[in-house]
């Protein structure tokens, strides 16, 4: 290591600074004084030290030199989810710089990849092989590995996670060493590894089978919300290859995006050409800054947001329902896909069953409104609590999968840890709360909005989206997840037992006491206790504590 490397190292522990200082030859890409923050800028923190390796030996390098120096790991790519997830005062890793296309088989469509390649990097790489990845979600910063990690899905009854396209995995485990994984070489590995939450180690080469490139023909309507609910279950998702709806409480109307496949020789032959959407005010910058500025308002005087709803979203879908007001466009897949999340937002999302969507949706905004007997959109909603005074931000965001369809535990490809139904069809409510200027909402709106808005998840049998906001007890998740919690928390345990890449994020939500079962007691190398302090520009600095615990 360099004289100048070793100065930037100059601030850790004595101890720490003469192991990770020691020349073999394998570079150590270390640096300290980071601040890490979410996308969001929900949570913040200052890791001990921030590295990029770009080499397997580099990766293995910082796992070994963790162990011997007493510290946890935790990986991260572009943050976007708004938990605290991926803060630490110890080690974070990032594998931006581990980020190549390894091998590409075009006539089969299976490529191999380095775990850090983001998703818009993949999705430029395999245009060149006339390839492209099958479904996405609404964004595509985070990388392969993140989304494997978290369960990140699209929106189509034809596909499920974004995993399900993966063949096969490599992990950097606790003992340092890489190890292979499929549904037929180490399973349990596999199903472990394919929705990990960064408690096993460190993925490290992705196996993914990509699909012939493709464009998406869409179009997208807004109409009364009592239509939607009646076309759900015969039409609704099934009227074309992927669909969206967005929801407004308030104003009782949803937006319906579709979108079929349009093949390159619908393209080269000239039956189908590409067109850009009409832009809208607001997709504009002035859009932007309108809305922004009238959520910031909206901060002091709550109650404007109904008339907020109905303001920028008519000024952006039309005030009135139906045919008139569609656009529509034909674009490549990996743009068609995406869509702006404007500001920083805390973000709740549950995955219940698809039959469920009408129920839920109703009860929620009967709920929200407090409408009474005689109001046309009223239902007994049941929710044990009061929204008296309580004004939320809209959309409701509203997706659906299917896991089933191509994934499943005889198959050892479906992840231990899915949230979606393993006999159909599961809807995905995405609840969000925007921080406008990057400000939480004032009187505890999103602790009210979300206590009364998960209440309603449970009772339709919900679990929640790993990478977001949620308040579950581990005893819950072993009661939903049965022998697949067990599953995955064995693997776990037996792959990583002094606790290198646990941290409190996972203590909270995954190893405090299970009633009257297991309880994992503090591991050595497990980062314990978060304390949680206002940050500089909003959000939390969070920080921990590396376990004193000192193994033989």
């Amino acid at each position: 290591m360099s004289m100048a490397a070793e100065n930037l190292l100059a601030s850790l522990p004595a101890h720490v600074r003469q192991i990770v200082t020691v020349d073999d030859g394998v570079p150590f890409r270390a640096r300290t004084s980071y601040m890490h923050s979410t996308w969001a800028g929900t949570y913040k923190s200052l890791p001990e030290l921030f590295i990029q390796p770009e080499s397997l030996a580099e990766i293995e390098k910082v796992v070994n030199l963790a162990r011997l120096c007493r510290r946890r790991i935790t990986t991260v790519g572009c943050g976007h989810s708004p938990s605290n997830m991926t803060c630490t005062s110890s080690w974070l890793v990032n594998l931006d710089h581990f980020n190549r296309i390894i091998s590409v088989d075009k006539d089969t469509g299976i490529v191999v990849m380095q775990a850090g390649i983001r998703l818009f990097q993949l999705s430029a790489a395999l245009d060149e092989y006339h390839l492209s990845v099958p479904s996405l979600g609404s964004i595509n910063e985070q990388s392969i590995a993140g989304a494997i990690s978290t369960g990140t899905h699209g929106s189509s009854l034809y596909h499920g996670l974004v995993s399900e396209s993966v063949m096969a995995l490599k992990i950097t485990l606790a003992d340092g060493r890489t190890h292979s994984c499929s549904p037929d070489e180490n399973p349990d590995l596999f199903r472990a590894a394919l929705l990990s939450l960064g408690a096993l180690g460190i993925v490290t080469e992705v196996t993914f089978k990509a699909v012939p490139e493709f464009s998406l023909s869409w179009d997208q309507t807004i109409d009364a919300d009592t239509r939607i609910f009646k076309q759900w279950e015969t039409k609704l998702f099934k009227q074309a290859d992927f669909v969206r709806v967005w929801w407004f409480p308030y104003m009782r109307r949803a937006v319906v995006w579709k979108a079929d496949v349009v093949t390159t020789e619908d393209l080269a032959s000239g039956k189908v050409q590409h067109r850009e959407p009409p832009t809208s005010y607001y997709d504009s910058w002035l859009g932007y800054i309108v809305y922004h500025n009238l959520l910031a308002i909206a901060r002091r005087v709550p109650r404007i947001l109904p008339w907020v709803e109905w303001f920028v979203f008519g000024m952006q879908y039309g005030f009135k329902n139906g045919d008139s007001t569609r656009i529509s466009a034909v674009q490549p897949s990996r743009q068609a896909f995406l869509m702006n999340c404007l500001y920083s937002q805390f973000v709740n999302e549950w995955a219940i069953p698809l039959h469920r969507g009408p129920e839920a949706l109703q009860r929620l905004g009967a709920w929200l409104q407090d409408l009474q007997p005689g109001d046309p959109a009223y239902v007994d909603h049941k929710i044990p609590f009061s929204a008296e005074g309580l004004w939320v931000h809209s959309p409701v965001e509203v997706r659906v999968s299917d896991t089933t369809l191509k994934t499943s535990p005889e198959a050892n490809n479906r992840p231990f840890l899915d949230p979606t139904s393993k006999d159909g069809p599961s809807l995905y409510l995405n609840a969000l709360m925007y921080r406008p200027y990057h400000r939480d909402p004032l009187y505890g709106a999103t602790e009210r909005y979300y206590e009364g808005f998960e209440w309603l998840m449970r009772d339709l049998g919900g679990k929640p989206h790993w990478a977001k906001s949620f308040t579950v007890s581990p005893s819950e998740f072993a009661e939903w997840y049965g022998e697949d919690f067990t599953q995955w928390c064995k693997v776990r345990d037996a792959l990583d037992p002094d606790g290198m890449f646990v941290g409190p994020w996972h203590r909270k939500f995954l190893f405090e006491s299970v009633e009257g079962s297991r309880v994992l007691e503090r591991l050595p190398l497990e980062e314990v206790g978060f304390v949680a302090e206002p940050a500089q520009g909003g959000g939390l600095l969070v920080s921990g504590l590396q376990n004193p615990v000192v193994s033989n």
